[in-house]
């Protein structure tokens, strides 16, 4: 029996998806305004173009050519954009949150590329039948890579589109081999004293800490990411890997990951903690539920400095609508 394809509504048509070899230069950015010790800070973007920056050294993947042979991977036609074309590599490349580094946005990958990366390992603990440890070897080939088109909507009203490579959350956790009893998976971001920006905000709760209940961790548009844009990670996108949660505001897919927790009960986060009656737990994409210090309604494209009006859950409401009785914070 043959199968019926029918196209998403937010299907992206391949012919609109930009190679990135089409897009070199760069518009600047205003660094971010300071709105609160602990707070995320309401970005402005601006339209005119500066001189290129070095655009190889701010796309090459931290892990240098390790894996290379596993890039580009190919890409799936089951997750797309709609009507939205990708955001240039260089544009997404130059402008990051990665607080470890630095609050200014156009400087993270500056930085972020002087970090030397050492072998990397993820500890796996909490509710699993056996407690692991993963090496990079063992994370990159775990499952086999595929190209994801996504959106990707942060918190601050900015948005861009991207071609992750990786597979889906779910295989990790499965691997993880997570007990009944457990309802979260908590993801811990390297900490590291000699990272500039942790030297200098020690106001911060070190480390990094997100969390996901697990039924959305398994839901198949979760991802673990460990490239983008057809190669390995730079590291101001979170080398060498990577949560992907893009119905989500973007702190809820975190960067640099090294633990993985299962936990019977709902786990402390970084920004729930920091600020709660801003930043909520599950802090799904809804236009109709105002930040306490902006409204969400509306968000401005990075690449093409489009305002456009946000979509409910980023436009995969049709997708993951069911998880939720619109009552979550």
């Amino acid at each position: 029996m043959s199968h019926i394809r029918r196209s998403r509504p937010w299907a992206l048509p391949e012919r609109l998806a930009t190679p990135e070899r089409i897009h070199a230069d760069r518009r600047q950015v205003l660094r971010t305004l300071g709105l609160g010790t602990l707070s995320l800070a309401l970005p402005s973007i601006a339209s005119a173009a500066e001189p290129a920056d070095d655009v190889a050294a701010m796309t090459a993947p931290a892990i240098g050519s390790r894996f290379a042979d596993l890039f580009p991977a190919p890409r799936s036609d089951a997750w797309s954009l709609g009507d939205r074309s990708l955001t240039p590599e260089q544009r997404a490349a130059s402008y990051n949150n990665f607080y470890e580094f630095t609050l200014d946005k156009a400087k993270v990958w500056k930085l972020a590329q002087a970090y030397e990366l050492k072998p990397w390992t993820v500890e796996v603990r909490g509710l699993v039948k056996k407690p692991k440890t993963f090496d990079l070897d063992a994370l990159m080939k775990l499952a086999p890579l595929e190209e994801r088109l996504y959106r990707f909507r942060c918190v601050e009203r900015w948005a861009m589109q991207v071609p992750w490579t990786g597979y889906a959350l779910s295989k990790l956790i499965d691997a993880c081999e997570p007990l009944g009893a457990a309802k979260y998976v908590t993801f811990q971001t390297i900490h590291d004293p000699s990272m500039p920006g942790v030297a200098s905000q020690p106001w911060y709760p070190w480390p990094y800490v997100e969390a996901l209940r697990l039924d959305e961790a398994r839901h198949p548009l979760a991802f673990v990411a460990v490239g983008i844009y057809g190669h390995a990670m730079p590291m101001q996108h979170g080398a060498p890997w990577r949560v992907v949660t893009p119905w989500k505001y973007g702190y809820k897919s975190p960067k640099s990951i090294v633990a993985l927790e299962f936990t019977a009960e709902q786990p402390s986060t970084f920004w729930n903690d920091a600020q709660p009656d801003e930043y909520g737990f599950y802090s799904n994409v809804e236009p109709h539920k105002p930040h306490p210090r902006w409204s969400q309604r509306f968000e401005t494209d990075i690449g093409t400095q489009e305002q456009r009006e946000t979509l409910l859950y980023n436009g995969y409401a049709d997708e993951v609508g069911s998880l939720y009785t619109g009552r979550e914070v």
